[in-house]
């Protein structure tokens, strides 16, 4: 079946859009999802709807301070979202200028280092730094929120835009549904008998990047980094012998266990790079269930979801959402999706 972009489109009323993050992580609201069944619930009702054997997968990446400013050598202001760190001093980054620099120029970033342009690669652009780039971005830059959060990342995000299990220092981006996870609740998971394991999936710019064509069968996914550790193949095998589920959270982690998925489900060990795209009809090997927030109008994660619990149902979930007065987006409510 063909799909286009307006198969994946749907108003929302700004107002739905969360700007801030609540008072308290885990007090989000959570949308079940059962085929065309919606339960709504609490975010602390999740180990209601886990059994024994159960096994969460979570993404520990770690967002970086990747937004800098700074000016070209004529003065003019620039931005740069870091994109992917690809070397020691070397990272892909998107700048915005009013006029493009060029491959030699130097960039001015922060008031405390300077920037060599190295070239371009489509639509970002490979810069050097004089040092080690993770910890000058680190140090110097700052925490990049979504385009939607329309004001400027305050303290407070310093924390509460990173999981409290995050420690692998990569992503432009938080994976959100780890969001909602404190620790009382992660302890309460334990004590259900469900087990947690985790992979990497350093989320990119090109996460917020919308789709530019109509035929979504001419979409190019960008690419990201992942890595799948052996304690995690070891632990989704026992859980399939067990008769378990597991459960991805968020969409990162499903695209991670797809991309690393062989024939028969089982999980490959190691690094990668993945360009997944999955959209309806697509086969899932690993993830049974998947937590997840609610994503933008014509995104791929969109269609993602919709390939997961169904279009129709989808559609039905997010009106229901939206009268309900659920919030959208990265500091937002959460969805239980059972695969359909």
């Amino acid at each position: 079946m063909t799909f286009t972009l307006d198969d994946f489109d749907y108003h929302l009323p700004p107002e739905c859009i969360a700007q801030a993050p609540l008072a308290e992580r885990s007090a989000s609201l959570l949308l079940v999802m059962r085929g065309a069944a919606l339960d709504d619930r609490a975010f602390t009702d999740l180990p209601d709807f886990l059994v024994p054997g159960d096994l969460l997968v979570m993404n520990d990446t770690r967002v970086l301070h990747a937004r800098l400013f700074g000016r070209k050598d004529s003065g003019g202001q620039v931005e740069v979202l870091v994109e992917r760190v690809t070397g020691d001093d070397e990272v892909l980054a998107q700048v915005r200028a009013s006029k493009p620099p060029k491959a030699g120029g130097t960039i001015h970033l922060e008031e405390a280092f300077d920037a060599e342009v190295l070239g371009r690669e489509g639509e970002f652009y490979r810069l050097r730094f004089p040092g080690d780039a993770v910890e000058l971005i680190e140090h110097h830059g700052r925490l990049p929120l979504p385009p939607y959060i329309e004001r400027a990342a305050a303290s407070a995000d310093e924390e509460r835009y990173q999981t409290v299990f995050a420690r692998e220092r990569g992503s432009v981006a938080a994976p959100t549904a780890g969001l909602h996870f404190d620790a009382p609740l992660l302890e309460r998971l334990r004590q259900r008998g469900a087990g947690i394991a985790h992979v990497t999936l350093h989320v990119g710019a090109g996460t917020f990047q919308p789709v530019r064509v109509h035929e979504l069968s001419e979409h190019r996914m960008h690419r990201e980094r992942y890595v799948v550790p052996q304690a995690t193949v070891e632990a989704i095998a026992a859980t399939r012998q067990r008769g378990g589920r597991v459960v991805a959270v968020g969409t990162t982690t499903l695209r991670t266990l797809e991309s690393a998925a062989n024939a028969d489900g089982s999980i490959k060990v190691g690094a990668g790079e993945t360009a997944i795209f999955i959209t309806p009809g697509f086969a899932f090997r690993v993830v049974d269930v998947l937590i997840t927030n609610f994503h933008l109008p014509k995104s791929t994660l969109l269609m993602l979801v919709s390939a997961f619990a169904g279009m129709d149902e989808i559609r039905a979930a997010y009106r229901h959402a939206m009268e309900s007065g659920y919030r959208f987006f990265s500091y937002g409510d959460a969805m239980l999706l059972f695969r359909k």
